[in-house]
């Protein structure tokens, strides 16, 4: 965390200074997208944003992280262990643990629903037990906890033009449309981790199991089917994307460019997806750095615009206040498998 960003948020405090500068260093080394997306906000806005997902990021690795070689009891320990630090630093604010004292000030500070971390660790869990869905409706009831709730922990950071329970559905799909994009990305990860994140109803439309899509990760070889499989599914997240898109313009002017960055982005890994024959069991599909560094760029350029407006015009973009009713996600009605063109 720079001394300018920690200096035009306010905090001061030493310990607090640290927290949220270790919160920036996860951010940095494992979110890419996010950390860049996030370089576009007005400075004052970054260190919540490194804190929030720095709390993601924490829970995130004690479910998935394969190379610890802990056992799911020992994960679920961990889990527990999380949660009580949570509650504690939410509650009382008394915690040394960096992460949890910036996370606790940042949702003092914007007012962000407690609920949506307990929520998020609930979905947590679930991956130590749970390792496939029936169908999307299934599906969504996990990622209301593990990705909508990001979306709306994040909302009233950005700021909104319009009163946030309007805004919150869109924020809401967001965040599971950057999840169904990396389940894609993931799906040979997620299968050695023991899941899989694509509806068995949506297999079985297509003629295939989840057995099949073992044996695939395990040879090398390709299946047609598996191929319609995962082109349906990309469609299912495009129109995900569709949902999740009026809610930009509802955002605050200044932090617009930053999730217009993220949005791209992160649609833009479909698209490699596309490009490289969906053969995401074999190998991971990314955006070229050069793509990534013309999106920055283009962030960049929008983001500067807003700001020199803002200035001149004296005009108060930081956004509404208010808080809004929860909003789950509704995945669209895409259970049946998808036409090409509709994507």
């Amino acid at each position: 965390m720079t001394s300018r960003e920690l200096d035009a948020a306010g905090i001061h405090d030493p310990a607090l200074r640290a927290a949220y500068t270790h919160c920036r260093g996860l951010n940095a080394r494992h979110g890419r997208t996010y950390f860049l997306a996030t370089r576009l906000l007005p400075v004052d806005r970054r260190p919540a944003v490194h804190a929030l997902y720095g709390f993601a990021r924490w829970a995130d690795d004690i479910v998935d992280d394969l190379e610890s070689g802990a056992t799911s009891g020992e994960r679920a320990r961990a889990l527990l262990a999380l949660e009580a630090q949570l509650d504690a630093g939410l509650r009382q604010g008394g915690t040394t643990e960096p992460v949890i004292l910036a996370l606790a000030h940042t949702a003092g500070r914007y007012g962000i629903d407690h609920r949506h971390f307990t929520e998020f660790l609930s979905s947590m869990r679930s991956d130590l037990t749970v390792g496939g869905y029936a169908s999307y409706e299934e599906l969504g009831r996990y990622m209301h906890g593990s990705a909508a709730v990001i979306g709306l922990q994040m909302l009233p950071v950005l700021g909104t033009v319009v009163p946030r329970e309007e805004a919150a559905p869109h924020a809401a799909a967001l965040g599971v449309a950057f999840q169904l994009t990396n389940f894609l990305r993931d799906v040979g990860e997620d299968l050695d981790r023991g899941r899989l994140y694509l509806p068995a109803d949506l297999l079985t439309a297509y003629g295939v199991d989840r057995g099949r899509f073992e044996w695939s990760r395990r040879t090398g070889a390709r299946d047609s089917r598996i191929t319609d499989v995962l082109r349906a599914a990309a469609a299912h997240n495009r129109a995900v994307y569709r949902q999740a898109l009026p809610g930009l313009a509802m955002l605050s002017p200044v932090s617009r460019p930053c999730i217009r960055t993220a949005f791209v982005l992160y649609s833009g890994i479909l698209d490699a997806i596309e490009a490289d024959g969906y053969a995401v069991l074999h190998r991971r599909a990314v955006v070229s750095r050069g793509r990534r560094a013309t999106v920055a760029f283009d962030g960049l350029v929008r983001a500067v615009a807003y700001r020199v407006v803002h200035r001149s015009a004296g005009a108060s973009w930081g956004g509404s206040a208010e808080t809004g009713r929860d909003a789950r996600y509704r995945p669209p009605r895409a259970v049946r498998p998808v036409e090409e063109g509709a994507a």
